[in-house]
């Protein structure tokens, strides 16, 4: 069983590195941190005007420092913990359906040798990467 996943993990990886996916998980913690603590900065040295500039100022502070942090779908794929790897297999599984395969190379020859069969593993990995990682997509360089 732990092959097969590893199979459709390489598979998942081979489909979106063709349609050369990347995605970036959103850090909004992360961004909300800095905004608030312009807003507390700017309220200490300048009052409540200060609250409002240091906000402002932080915000976009913030949403500069976690806008474009995108990797490429694939490294997002292998580095998943089992439990999510076993997830997106799932996903995946109810495409391929009964599909037979030996082994990773034999797997992804025949879905990348159907092509709508390779729209739809592209589709389930979308899914999966929008959805369950609340990552954001963008394709191309």
């Amino acid at each position: 069983m732990a092959q097969r996943i590893e199979d459709v993990m390489r598979l998942c990886c081979e489909v979106s590195a063709n349609q050369q996916m990347k995605a970036a998980v959103k850090g909004s913690g992360k961004g909300a941190a800095v905004a608030g603590g312009g807003a507390f900065v700017g309220g200490l040295l300048a009052g409540p005007v200060g609250i409002a500039a240091g906000g402002a100022l932080g915000g976009l502070l913030g949403c500069w420092m976690t806008s474009g942090q995108f990797k490429p779908v694939p490294q997002i794929i292998m580095e998943l913990p089992p439990q999510q790897q076993q997830k997106l297999y799932s996903d995946v599984m109810a495409i391929l359906g009964t599909l037979d395969w030996v082994d990773a190379v034999q797997l992804v020859t025949l879905v990348m040798g159907n092509a709508t069969m390779q729209q739809q593993v592209a589709a389930a990995v979308l899914s999966y990467v929008t959805k369950e990682l609340r990552a954001e997509v963008r394709y191309g360089d």
